[in-house]
């Protein structure tokens, strides 16, 4: 969808933006582009809308070279989104969503049926927010509003540069995971500047890693944590890209253990001696559909008796993730309830448990994976679980 074909600029008083850049932006890729200020990353995001002019090379969108189109016309074609979000103050919510649509001809009652549509996809609700001035939001609203207006004309391309970097850590958080559910949905073709690698490793498909004016990497966030490219990138994401690598390696079900299992309807003092015969000190407790239903400890069923069932005796279970989820979502489950592992489920179907020594191991086999260019599950090694 984007393609740079050796892009240099270059000013008037010698200083090299960016230096023979040739990269591509595949249809619906959110790729970010990363690296300290100064280094090209925003001049590369402004060639693209013809805000700032290449020195030489050619830049593609959807197989055209921007060269030939007019700036205006190509600008209206294409989201954008800055930092400061640039709402109009004098006009409503609505009208700053239906603002291209508006520009490029679409009559009123589509344009503003549009800009509705577009709050709620962003999460305001329209009958609530769309009467609003822009000085009647939080921060955090106020860049929703303008990932709105830039897709209210449903551009193929969206450019955003620092797009949540004015608000606080938490509303960022938010609003990342708002902008991923979105894309999800809407699978544009997404530029993102950023110069925090946070940032580009949890949003991007693909992170290009910017030096001074020549992108040093460009891959997948495992591999540009997991393997740096030059010394450079590896400096650039930090002595704890381990820890960072966390967010995106996914859990699969070859990650998991077996536990111990007690059935929701099965008699205490049955289950008791089952599972000291072995050796088990808890058990998590399935219904008769294999769904979770919770846990219990061997000695609670134990101390029941004759009577009664497992199901009379079991715990909630907190600590718990999807299966899918990041490897951070799950270490941050284990240390939030002191936990020495947590189920991992398919909606409420319980697949297994993931340990830290488990977790430890899902990290190094991604890590080696992508080192050898192949699947995690060809990874082999000595497994500390299996030790």
């Amino acid at each position: 969808m984007i393609r740079f074909e050796q892009v240099t600029k270059r000013y008037p008083d010698g200083t090299t933006a960016v230096d023979d850049l040739s990269f591509e932006v595949a249809e619906g890729e959110l790729v970010t582009l990363v690296g300290p200020s100064g280094c090209g990353k925003t001049t590369t995001m402004m060639m693209v809308n013809r805000l700032i002019e290449p020195t030489s090379g050619r830049i593609f969108v959807n197989g055209e070279d921007i060269a030939g189109v007019d700036p205006v016309h190509l600008r209206r074609r294409i989201g954008y989104v800055i930092q400061q979000v640039g709402l109009f103050p004098h006009r409503t919510v609505l009208d700053n969503t239906a603002t291209v649509p508006a520009l490029i001809g679409w009559k009123k009652a589509r344009a503003r049926a549009r800009a509705a549509e577009l709050l709620d996809l962003v999460g305001l609700d329209p009958k609530t927010f769309g009467s609003r001035y822009p000085e009647q939001l939080s921060g955090g609203q106020r860049q929703r509003v303008g990932v709105a207006r830039a897709l209210a004309a449903d551009p193929p391309v969206l450019l955003m540069d620092e797009p949540f970097g004015a608000v606080d850590p938490v509303v960022r958080e938010q609003l990342q995971d708002e902008f991923l559910r979105m894309q999800a949905a809407v699978r544009k073709t997404v530029l993102l500047v950023t110069h925090d690698i946070e940032e580009a490793v949890r949003l991007g498909d693909r992170i290009a890693v910017y030096g001074q004016g020549r992108i040093e990497q460009f891959d997948t966030p495992g591999a540009v944590l997991g393997a740096p490219a030059t010394p450079y990138v590896a400096e650039f994401v930090g002595a704890d890209r381990g820890l960072k690598r966390l967010s995106v390696t996914e859990i699969q079900t070859d990650d998991l253990e077996e536990p111990p299992i007690a059935r929701l309807d099965e008699p205490a003092a049955q289950a008791a001696a089952r599972l000291r015969a072995e050796e088990a000190r808890w058990a998590v407790v399935l219904d008769a559909g294999g769904d979770l239903h919770g846990w219990v400890g061997v000695d609670e069923v134990a101390l029941a008796g004759t009577g009664g069932t497992v199901g009379d005796l079991a715990h909630r279970m907190n600590s718990w993730v999807p299966v899918g989820a990041p490897l951070k979502q799950a270490f941050g489950v284990m240390l939030q309830h002191d936990a020495g592992w947590v189920a991992v489920l398919d909606g409420a179907r319980f697949l297994g448990v993931l340990t830290p020594a488990k977790l430890h191991e899902a990290l190094r086999r991604s890590v080696d994976a992508d080192a050898q260019g192949v699947a995690r599950d060809e990874v082999e090694f000595d497994s500390v679980a299996d030790a």
